[in-house]
């Protein structure tokens, strides 16, 4: 096994002997990874909102005075679709469904009318030399991964298998926006729904998370590692907070 899998591993079995942890601090970690999440997620899209602004609009409902408003828009959906995940963890799969509503739910304040809806044109990424699936082909390339992400869990290390379902997801990117917020929903989804902690790709990393993903078309052992390396940084920053020596 990987060096980093073991790694974390280790690390996940000593969050869980912290386990059962009380009520308030278990809500109290539910509200810092819905900031934390929803901050770093929206960041790597280009969101210009602080951790903190980000805090304070999800928390209070305030705007931040010189602040995009769908800024604010995606921090209050981002921060909805993250308790809809929450209320996935307990199921042992992800269906399609699960994805639709994920992004509608993520989207539906943005952009009413295609949230939660497949595109029904042909979109590109910029800076991408691989060409994104015509519309017609997304409903049944969906299907598809859907079914791709139940085999790679059957086969995988989680962590792994949580790596290659944004993977999966991502290469299609079935929405016309909202494709990257939604493939690390899905990320963290597999990753809660196999016992481990949700994971942070910091934005600090965000060229090479992208270079990763684009090379990932041929080989995804870097966006592997990448996400490998997110899950054990997430994992010593809950064992850090929790007072415990790493």
């Amino acid at each position: 096994m990987n060096e980093l899998l073991i790694k974390a591993d280790e690390l996940q079995k000593q969050i869980n002997e912290l386990r059962p942890l009380s009520r308030e601090t278990v809500l109290s970690l539910k509200d810092y990874y819905k900031i934390g999440l929803t901050w770093s997620s929206n960041a790597i899209e280009g969101n210009t909102l602080t951790e903190s602004e980000t805090k304070v609009v999800i928390e209070d409902g305030l705007t931040i005075g010189g602040k995009p408003l769908r800024d604010h828009l995606e921090a209050q959906g981002h921060a909805e679709a993250f308790e809809y995940m929450l209320e996935l963890a307990e199921k042992k799969n992800i269906t399609e469904n699960d994805i639709l509503m994920l992004h509608r739910i993520f989207y539906r304040k943005i952009d009413d009318s295609n949230a939660g809806v497949y595109r029904k044109s042909q979109v590109f990424i910029s800076g991408s030399k691989y060409p994104l699936p015509g519309p017609d082909k997304v409903p049944q390339m969906m299907n598809d991964v859907v079914t791709k992400i139940a085999d790679i869990r059957l086969k995988e290390h989680p962590v792994v298998a949580a790596a290659k379902a944004h993977l999966e997801f991502v290469f299609v990117h079935p929405f016309v926006d909202g494709n990257g917020r939604v493939a690390r929903l899905i990320m963290n989804l597999v990753l809660i729904q196999s016992g481990y902690n949700i994971a942070l790709i910091s934005p600090v990393r965000r060229a090479e998370y992208i270079s990763s993903i684009e090379a990932a078309h041929k080989d995804d052992a870097d966006f592997i590692n990448l996400v490998c390396g997110s899950v054990i940084e997430t994992q010593k920053d809950y064992l850090r907070m929790m007072n415990i020596q790493i």
